[in-house]
């Protein structure tokens, strides 16, 4: 892409996009696709995430879009599943990254520098299935990105968000421990205030069109490196929505 173009991709999504978070990123993507790098717990909680899709939609054949898929990582794990992805980023050098990597492994993913806002217009309730993982925290308007997410999404559709909670637990183990004690992730990845409670996103699920289907908390060990669903939503949760017709 084009400095030009780019700037003026940036410019059309800045009030949906925080172009620090954009930053921090970016300035990752050449180890987004390291096992033991800082996105070694997305590594670990991929699969957990394909799994409780999988078990909620039907996959092969369907349309799916990933929003914010950063380096492809759930895109990927969708479309040996069977499924026509499409993965979106405003990361340029993760969307690289993405296709990049894609073509080393043979999988036909459409990877697009594009903003949900703008898709809107041009593919409202085209995607049988969108997914979210760990953007709406990162975004200056959630309420904003969870209405178009829901718009991408067509009628009987599923949409399914992963986020993390507000509270003094998910301060203790997603901010201190994970960024400053344990170093899992770079620091400064989470701002406590941008966290969001489920009771919050369901209530911008519902004045969207969307019904809740299901929420499951993400149990994660840094000492066991592993991953698994619990239904305790208290720090990392997976939610289900239905867009309603």
């Amino acid at each position: 892409m084009a400095p030009t173009a780019a700037a003026d991709l940036r410019g059309a999504s800045a009030a949906h996009a925080d172009p620090a978070e954009l930053g921090k990123f970016d300035a990752l993507a050449p180890r987004f696709w390291d096992p033991d790098g800082e996105f070694r717990p997305l590594h670990l909680l991929n699969p957990v995430r394909a799994s409780f899709i999988a078990e909620r939609a039907s996959l092969s054949g369907a349309r799916v879009l990933d929003v914010g898929c950063g380096g492809g990582l759930l895109c990927e794990a969708l479309a040996r599943a069977g499924a026509q992805v499409t993965g979106i980023d405003l990361a340029p050098g993760m969307i690289e990254v993405a296709r990049l990597h894609a073509a080393s492994q043979a999988l036909k993913i459409e990877y697009r520098v594009q903003d949900a806002h703008a898709l809107c217009a041009a593919s409202a309730e085209t995607f049988d299935i969108v997914t979210c993982m760990e953007l709406l925290e990162h975004v200056p308007q959630p309420a904003a990105t969870t209405a178009a997410l829901a718009r991408l999404t067509r009628p009987g559709g599923a949409l399914f968000i992963s986020t993390i909670n507000r509270n003094l637990k998910s301060f203790v183990l997603a901010i201190l421990a994970a960024e400053y004690l344990l170093r899992l992730i770079p620091r400064g990845t989470h701002e406590y205030e941008r966290l969001i409670r489920p009771a919050e996103l369901a209530r911008w699920a519902r004045a969207a069109g969307l019904a809740v289907r299901d929420i499951a908390g993400i149990d994660f060990s840094p000492f066991t490196h592993s991953a698994r669903l619990t239904r305790d939503p208290a720090v990392n949760y997976l939610a289900h929505f239905e867009r309603l017709s």
